[in-house]
């Protein structure tokens, strides 16, 4: 196998600046120290189980937004995909938001810090709520190298957070 990334937390600054707004700093300063890296569960798994920095209810329909205080460094032409995990899906339909997360190589060196986020929806209709605890999985992520075409000449740098790029 290719060593081909590294995860790691982002700043305390960063993360706080993206959960402000629903706790204290002290509230998020505990949660951050509690922060797990991503792991796969086993040796032969694909994913790497991203794990919630805190409990969650979500009913059906409910959506609520992740900050998961995790960033990635990896080489290029590499991309991370994220999932849910295959459990939560199957049993709550739970959906990503964006159906399927894309973090690029170059997002590690975006304005948040390539702070990862994640927007989850419990679509079940089987009228099943939700629950979870702290540093429970609930999304996987995927390395996946990719290529270009021949005559690709793309040259310019991304300069902002999540959703900062897009067609020219």
């Amino acid at each position: 196998m290719q060593r081909i990334a590294q995860f790691q937390k982002v700043s305390f600054k960063e993360y706080f600046n993206s959960v402000s707004e629903s706790m204290s700093e002290e509230q998020a300063l505990k949660v951050y120290n509690d922060i797990k890296i991503p792991k796969r569960a086993t040796s032969k798994s694909a994913g790497y189980d991203f794990f919630l920095p805190e409990a969650l209810e979500l009913n059906p329909g409910e959506t609520i937004k992740i900050a998961t205080g995790i960033r990635v460094t990896m080489q290029d032409e590499w991309v991370l995909k994220l999932y849910p995990r295959s459990g939560l899906g199957f049993k709550y339909r739970l959906q990503l938001n964006n159906t399927v997360g894309i973090i690029d190589a170059d997002y590690f060196y975006s304005d948040n810090e390539g702070h990862i986020h994640a927007k989850i929806t419990n679509d079940s209709n089987e009228n099943k709520k939700l629950s979870l605890s702290a540093g429970e999985g609930f999304m996987q992520g995927i390395f996946v190298e990719y290529g270009i075409t021949v005559d690709d000449e793309v040259t310019t740098v991304r300069n902002g957070g999540f959703g900062s790029t897009s067609a020219q």
